[in-house]
């Protein structure tokens, strides 16, 4: 996890369509009438998408997904809600995790959204997006996921850019589909050994709601609509069926850590020190209260506990992550390095670790070890935006100008940022070996480039 010394989160960058060649598509159906867009900020963690991963596989194997292919991300957003964009993510909002109870809510959330996939919900919605003309409404949505990102000065994150009716209106789901969405999730609880007791909880949260305005209204509520069918459906499957009375120990801790980590971060330190002293897991309480002194500038105790967690859980990559952090933030490169190398030792295929250990090769000093590191990570998720930056300084300092013209042009490309991708991008073209793989990499951005210039034209 990337956090800046001044306590915020910054996460990594996400996007999902799969090359700059996407962007092209996308920019031919966003016309000037998509304006004044909205920002939804994902917070990219290594460790708490691990702990999301646990909790919803289960789950998305049950509803005859891969577990291993779909990801849960989180959304910086304090609101009540979850949505899908696309087959391969869930998106579900800090607000949510902090607000539910137990694992069993959050896992009936995923088996909710997961149904919207498998039911072809999706699907559909986009197909009656074309075909009603509105593509060009949806248009920056569809071009963010593969274009936009976070501004660096940030420290990273990913802006998915849209009209806030057009995203509305494309997450909005009928009765009916919620009814069926209803149905497939609670069938997928009950075959993944989840009390679906879970789902009924879920809707009383949102009991009442349907008599309030729109403007008053939980987002959830309006993308989502409730009726009193639905709860009584749900009550009935869960009678009908039987609770599972037994707890999943695993569950219960990865939901604790997933919540007491964003909760670490997101809510004040003397809040989190107070609170964490209920926390049951002892090293998820020493994670909590390390997060919570490192937000007050106190290294040592902040290092303190970390190192306790760790003495309790001492291969676990994602505390060792966290100590690099908080050495890092700290400038204490090579410590820094040390931590992230054992958590890439331990976990070597997680690109958020990889790009978290090349970072600190490079501010370290060691630029075509940072690269090599770098390279491995950007070939797990091709469309890190923070990954791009550090790449184009390593290449810069091995003398490599060409593939450092190349990744800054990339980088502008995902951030929408299409005239200094050109820029950039005709550089790299000057540069690289006329036809080799990186050449024909720049000539995509510069692609993209002149279709927005053919487009603003107009």
């Amino acid at each position: 996890m990337m956090i800046s010394h001044g306590a915020r989160m910054t996460f990594d960058r996400f996007s999902r369509l799969a090359s700059i060649p996407a962007v092209v598509f996308c920019l031919l159906i966003y016309t000037a009438n998509s304006v004044q867009a909205a920002s939804i900020t994902l917070l990219r963690d290594a460790g708490i998408e691990q702990g999301l991963s646990r909790l919803a596989a289960p789950v998305l194997r049950a509803a005859g997904l891969n577990a291993k292919r779909l990801r849960v991300l989180v959304v910086n957003d304090s609101q009540f809600n979850a949505f899908v964009l696309d087959s391969q993510t869930i998106f579900i909002n800090y607000g949510l995790i902090l607000k539910v109870d137990n694992p069993e809510m959050l896992q009936a959330v995923i088996a909710h959204e997961a149904a919207h996939i498998t039911n072809g919900h999706l699907a559909r919605r986009m197909q009656n997006l074309r075909s009603a003309g509105t593509a060009a409404g949806l248009g920056l949505a569809l071009a963010a996921l593969a274009a936009a990102a976070g501004a660096s000065e940030a420290a990273g994150g990913i802006a998915i850019g849209t009209q806030t009716s057009a995203l509305r209106g494309f997450l909005s789901h009928t009765r009916a589909e919620e009814a069926a969405a209803d149905r497939t999730a609670a069938r997928s609880l009950k075959a993944a050994g989840i009390d679906p007791q879970g789902l009924v909880d879920l809707h009383q949260i949102f009991a009442g709601q349907e008599v309030l305005s729109a403007a008053n209204q939980d987002p959830y509520m309006r993308s989502h609509p409730l009726s009193r069918d639905r709860i009584r459906a749900a009550q009935a499957f869960v009678t009908s069926t039987g609770q599972t009375t037994a707890t999943n120990p695993e569950s219960d801790y990865w939901f604790a850590r997933i919540r007491g980590k964003l909760s670490a971060f997101k809510r004040s330190p003397k809040w989190s020190l107070r609170r964490a002293k209920e926390e049951s897991h002892k090293d998820i309480r020493l994670m909590r209260e390390a997060i919570a002194y490192f937000r007050r500038n106190d290294l040592q105790k902040a290092l303190r506990k970390i190192n306790a967690a760790l003495a309790i859980r001492p291969n676990d990559a994602f505390y060792h992550e966290l100590k690099g952090q908080i050495l890092f933030e700290n400038r204490r490169w090579n410590p820094a390095k040390a931590s992230f190398a054992r958590a890439v030792q331990l976990v070597p295929s997680n690109s958020l670790l990889l790009a978290s250990y090349g970072r600190a090769q490079l501010a370290a000093g060691a630029p075509k070890a940072a690269l090599k590191t770098m390279e491995r990570s950007r070939s797990l998720d091709f469309r890190n935006a923070l990954v791009l930056r550090d790449m184009s300084q390593a290449y810069a300092q091995t003398g490599q100008n060409g593939m450092a013209a190349l990744v800054t042009a990339e980088r502008y490309a995902l951030a929408g940022r299409l005239d200094d991708a050109g820029l950039h991008a005709k550089r790299a073209v000057a540069l690289l070996p006329r036809g080799s793989s990186t050449w024909r990499r720049a000539q995509d951005v510069v692609l993209a480039y002149e279709q927005n210039q053919k487009r603003k034209r107009r």
